[in-house]
């Protein structure tokens, strides 16, 4: 009688959920997400600024606008690679669309 009341009470300590959400919840697992996260967003490029030294690689600034109207402003090196690994480089005023991926903590 002792074991069916302790048993009872753990179990009404769960919180309460629909069969179907426990299923879906059981089939919730880490190794489904494979990749890390990213986000993508459109920009256009501003400004094509050249460096002091010959010896580093232009700047690219490119102008992401969210949502909400704000704009923030992204500068990297103007040295890329496309699908098939030829040189590429930015033009002021292209449209780009930009992936950021998080890194692992580990």
């Amino acid at each position: 009688m002792l074991s069916t009341l302790l048993s009872v009470t753990k179990e009404m300590a769960k919180p309460r959920i629909a069969l179907s959400a426990r299923i879906a919840e059981s089939k919730l697992e880490a190794t489904r997400i494979s990749g890390q996260p990213s986000a993508s967003v459109t920009g256009r490029v501003d400004q094509i600024t050249k460096s002091p030294s010959s010896s580093e690689p232009e700047t690219a600034q490119i102008c992401i606008c969210g949502v909400d109207g704000d704009c923030r402003d992204l500068r990297i090196k103007n040295v890329l690679e496309d699908e098939n690994g030829d040189d590429v480089s930015l033009k002021k005023g292209a449209q780009v669309r930009v992936t950021i991926t998080a890194q692992s903590k580990t």
